[in-house]
């Protein structure tokens, strides 16, 4: 199956594309993790939004926050999301390279990512390591990580 890769500015989303990320988000972080938090943060204003559609179904998402949005000195991704029906098919995987690949064409800035504590292995194969202690976040184990040999 074809999937088609786009990247926008908050701003160049389309009123679709923007239920549709929001409808992903929801269905992901909410209803599976069954974990009810303020998922509009204002700071999706001010990102990249990273879409992977198959059949015009989106299946996974990242956003990408530039310097000084969620860390001082870092840029970020966040909200890392494969939907359900597409786990297990390396799709996620696909997502984080170009979500790496994005922040460095368009950021050029070290990147640092809050992680589910689960996913720890999962992106220290990308170059991620631990800089903390796992803390909570919305009542889920997180830990901060930075991307090493960028």
């Amino acid at each position: 199956m074809e999937t088609i890769i786009i990247c926008k500015h908050f701003n160049e989303l389309t009123t679709i594309e923007l239920y549709r990320i929001l409808q992903l988000r929801l269905e992901v972080f909410s209803l599976e993790q069954n974990c009810m938090y303020q998922d509009c943060d204002d700071r999706d204003l001010l990102c990249y939004h990273l879409l992977f559609w198959q059949d015009d179904v989106l299946v996974a998402y990242s956003r990408l926050l530039p310097k000084g949005v969620a860390y001082e000195n870092y840029c970020s991704i966040g909200r890392v999301l494969t939907k359900k029906t597409v786990r297990g098919t390396l799709l996620g995987k696909q997502l984080v390279e170009k979500s790496i690949q994005l922040c460095n064409e368009l950021f050029n800035e070290p990147i640092k990512i809050g992680a589910q504590s689960y996913l720890e292995n999962f992106y220290s194969d990308f170059g991620f390591v631990s800089i903390n202690h796992h803390y909570l976040e919305d009542d889920i184990p997180h830990m901060s990580m930075v991307l090493k040999n960028q």
